[in-house]
């Protein structure tokens, strides 16, 4: 698949996994094209991935949110 392709498969997400679809290639590009440049790695807290789902009401309290999926398998 070529990228205009995938451009396009990301352009017709709802907001969310677009969002989601860049912090996924953010994290890419910092660990295959900019890892060889930095002496050091950077910490889980500057990750892109970091807060992730910040905004998500139904995970605030997580423990919650594993007893409630554990439960509906």
């Amino acid at each position: 698949m070529n990228e205009s392709k995938v451009s396009e498969k990301i352009e017709k997400l709802p907001p969310d996994a677009k969002q989601q679809a860049r912090d996924f290639v953010d994290f890419l590009y910092e660990r295959y094209v900019e890892g060889g440049k930095k002496s050091s790695k950077k910490s889980n807290l500057e990750s892109s991935f970091f807060g992730m789902w910040k905004d998500r009401e139904d995970m605030e309290d997580s423990t919650e949110w594993v007893r409630k999926v554990r439960k509906s398998q």
